[in-house]
């Protein structure tokens, strides 16, 4: 019987290392090879390994806080459509935002590494070589996700455009750090809204630049109003910490 071939993709050889010894340690040996990846920069040594070794299966690591991994995952699903993607995150609570962003890559599966087995991610592992989508039980458990979904996919069909056109290369935590940056808050100020480290909004702020192909600040910022990804109208809820921002997270998207 031919064995899946994964690939654990991660920039942390230890994370790497643990998982193939859990994989290892439940006799998996006859029907799982696995395979190591540094992703590298932008993600091109991930690419130019996934060109040699064709994986049925990759586990990608979402990259927890900062959701680095989401660009790699849209890659992997766009350009290897034979190449399945398990997205692994190490965010300890349940996050409907975090969620909704993974389903926006075309990943098969979303995990929670710190609360998945070794024998859940098998079974995952198997049901992703099969074809199956274990991202849906996910999603039936979260209705609100769900919706939110389905709306933004109707609103695609109606405006006769396919999801490739009018995705955002931003992810919503992005966006909603851009918009801040829109108000005139700086790196520090955003920190403190946002009650997370001002090294964290320095690498967003850098991770937006990088996507934008973006000179500065005020240069991503004009690209993310053009459009259409935020919005400099007052009365949104990027202020308030914690809360999504009122910015469309699909450029032309009706809000309702």
């Amino acid at each position: 019987m031919r064995k899946i071939v994964i690939m654990i993709i991660d920039s942390q050889p230890f994370f790497r290392a643990g998982v193939r010894q859990a994989l290892a340690q439940q006799n998996t040996l006859d029907i799982l090879d696995v395979l190591e990846c540094e992703p590298g920069d932008e993600g091109r040594e991930a690419i130019t390994q996934i060109t040699a070794s064709s994986p049925d299966v990759v586990l990608l690591d979402i990259g927890y806080p900062t959701l680095r991994g989401l660009d790699l995952g849209k890659k992997i699903v766009r350009y290897f459509p034979a190449t399945k993607v398990v997205m692994l995150s190490s965010n300890p609570d349940e996050n409907d935002e975090e969620l909704f962003e993974v389903i926006k890559t075309g990943a098969v599966a979303y995990l929670r590494s710190k609360n998945c087995t070794p024998p859940e991610l098998i079974d995952v592992i198997k049901k992703a070589s099969r074809g199956e989508y274990p991202i849906n039980d996910a999603m039936n458990n979260r209705p609100k996700v769900a919706w939110r979904v389905l709306r933004q996919f109707q609103d695609i069909a109606a405006m006769g455009k396919t999801v490739e056109e009018i995705t955002t290369p931003l992810t919503a935590k992005e966006i909603q750090i851009l918009t801040h940056v829109a108000e005139g808050n700086s790196n520090k100020r955003i920190a403190n809204i946002l009650g997370i480290s001002e090294q964290t909004i320095k690498n967003h702020v850098s991770a937006i630049l990088r996507k934008l192909n973006a000179n500065d600040r005020a240069h991503a910022v004009f690209l993310a109003i053009r459009n259409g990804w935020i919005s400099t109208q007052p009365g949104t809820n990027a202020g308030q910490k914690g809360e999504p921002v009122a910015a469309k997270p699909l450029s032309g998207a009706r809000q309702h």
